[in-house]
């Protein structure tokens, strides 16, 4: 059944930060929402490319050799192995395109490591 998504009604069912949710799926990737304030970890993805669109608000995507600044729709892709950091001044709201294999935290585990998203 295709089904279409409101992004802002389904950013409306969640609060929590750094947590994102599956909104849906598209071949081995999922599409997720995630809304971020503040800085999160430094990592890497070693196996797998990431794309970030910025649905509301704005930030910087921090890379060991310079900043990407991020607006509301636009987009950027981290290739696979590249080292970055998200920082939010205020609450962004973004969408991400990543793999299904792709854990929120890379090559790190901390106590923000989600090793299940929830489906919203």
């Amino acid at each position: 059944m295709i089904e279409k998504v409101n992004l802002s009604e389904k950013f409306g069912l969640f609060r929590e930060q750094w947590s994102p949710k599956i909104a849906g799926e598209v071949n081995e990737s999922f599409v997720k929402l995630v809304k971020f304030q503040g800085p999160f970890v430094w990592h890497k993805h070693e196996a797998e490319d990431e794309m970030f669109l910025v649905v509301k608000g704005r930030f910087r995507l921090m890379l060991r050799d310079g900043v990407v600044e991020l607006e509301e729709g636009e987009f950027v892709i981290v290739p696979r192995g590249v080292e970055h950091m998200p920082v939010a001044d205020e609450e962004t709201h973004v969408l991400l395109f990543e793999p299904k294999t792709v854990l929120n935290t890379g090559d790190v585990v901390n106590e923000r490591t989600l090793p299940e998203l929830e489906r919203i």
